[in-house]
């Protein structure tokens, strides 16, 4: 029998390391969430089909995100167990990032908007590859009193990376002189060197972390199980369903949650720039060669780098907050504050405003990225970490999908296609997912004395 013994704890430094990959990561992520809309558009898409080129990310995610993770928790090779996956992941992003701006370039034989398209659908498929293993790295490398910790210092990471991956195009003409309006079914040089730039610190920091991190081997991951057999019998990829089947019942309890609150993001990230030129900058429907369009999607931009400035300084504050009440409440609140930050979008009129709505987003964006992971992994085994935490991107993938088919249909002819209705609707949502939070169970939490 193999004596049983507790993950050491790791440094700030070394969960830092462990973690810096997802800083280019989301640079790209926030690139992509901030004008794949924006590019569509340039190729021609209507504002109500917008949620179904969408439909690209959580598709790719649903079916990916599984797969990786079941061969990452059986895949040990001389650069580790996840490591594998997320270098692969990261030079495909990359490659996509340069290509996602010139799908006009590239268009010889399809439209450019289908191009565009399916490179988005490359580019997200690229990033679950690399993200996935990320989340199971955590859970891997530490105790479960670090859980919390990890996945704080990965949200802002995450946070980070997505502030300067938003602003970049502001920055760039804005502060730089690059010109930010092309003509007709052009993307402007802003966004097309904002991409390039992605795609190198995409690269390199997710280099940073296969360098400097290490992963345990299996024979230490043995050491590390409080149960016999070490290793189970591989049964393949079906295997799959048979986990699915027999998801803890803290994953089914957070499935609601994450319904909720992914579906509102959906709604959010595809609809924010039509929504704010639209009703704040009262763009006419269609227009979007116009510099006023322009300097409505600039300042989206800059908005989502806001909330994902605020997600990744609150994200440091989140273990606290957990220790001082708890990890649903603490959850709980968050998602409160987005769904304030999403309703208040309607009743502004000065775009500086918008500001303010962000903080209360930036809140529950911190947490959506931080408290669901931590209080699902105290409730998993140890040796399914990854496929787990790849079936568990289903309650992510499955709302967003459910948006993508519906969510157009029902900005036409519920809203009559006044996108900032959309907001309102995602605003309601996350309140619901503040309520359903506090339902769960979370076999990590101890007991209040």
């Amino acid at each position: 029998m193999s004596t049983v013994i507790d993950k050491p704890k790791l440094s700030f430094l070394q969960i830092w390391n462990m973690s810096f990959g997802f800083f280019g990561i989301q640079f790209g992520f926030a690139l992509q969430n901030g004008n794949a809309s924006r590019i569509l558009q340039t190729y021609g898409a209507d504002v109500e089909h917008l949620s179904l080129f969408w439909l690209a990310a959580p598709i790719t995610g649903m079916i990916i995100q599984p797969i990786i993770g079941h061969y990452s928790d059986s895949t040990w090779t001389r650069l580790g167990r996840r490591r594998p996956y997320f270098l692969v992941g990261a030079i495909l992003a990359a490659l996509a990032l340069i290509f996602m701006p010139n799908s006009a370039v590239l268009a010889y034989m399809l439209p450019p908007i289908m191009v565009g398209a399916g490179i988005l659908m490359i580019m997200d498929a690229s990033f679950n590859v690399a993200m996935e293993p990320f989340r199971a790295l955590v859970a891997d490398n530490l105790p479960n009193s670090q859980h919390s910790v990890g996945f704080s210092v990965q949200t802002f990471l995450i946070g980070a990376g997505a502030v300067i991956g938003s602003w970049l195009p502001y920055i760039f003409s804005e502060y730089m002189g690059v010109s930010k309006v092309a003509g007709e079914g052009h993307v402007p040089d802003n966004v097309v060197y904002s991409f390039y730039v992605g795609a190198a610190v995409l690269l390199s920091t997710l280099l940073w972390t296969v360098f400097t991190t290490k992963e345990y081997s299996p024979e230490e991951h043995a050491r590390f199980q409080s149960h016999e057999p070490v290793v189970e019998e591989q049964k393949g990829i079906l295997s799959i369903f048979t986990d699915f089947s027999n998801m803890p019942k803290t994953m089914k309890q957070l499935g609601l949650v994450q319904f909720f609150s992914w579906f509102a993001l959906f709604s959010m990230w595809v609809f924010s720039t039509p929504a704010i030129a639209q009703h704040v900058y009262k763009v006419l429907p269609g227009d979007t060669s116009s510099t006023q369009y322009a300097d409505a999607a600039n300042w989206v931009g800059i908005l989502f780098g806001i909330y994902n400035g605020v997600s990744a300084i609150y994200a440091l504050c989140l273990p606290s907050i957990a220790r001082m009440t708890s990890r649903k409440i603490a959850h709980a609140f968050s998602l409160c504050a987005g769904g304030a930050g999403l309703l208040s979008i309607y009743f502004i009129e000065d775009p500086q405003l918008l500001i303010f709505s962000m903080i209360g987003i930036g809140l529950a964006w911190g947490s959506i990225l931080a408290m669901p992971y931590a209080i699902l992994s105290s409730s998993i085994p140890a040796r399914k970490m990854g496929v787990y935490m790849g079936i568990f991107n289903f309650f992510i993938t499955f709302p967003q999908i459910v948006n993508g088919f519906f969510g157009g249909m029902i900005l036409k002819q519920v809203f009559g296609g006044q996108a900032i209705y959309a907001l309102v609707m995602a605003g309601v949502l996350m309140l619901l997912a503040s309520i359903s939070v506090l339902y769960v169970q979370d076999q990590g939490e101890r007991p209040r004395q």
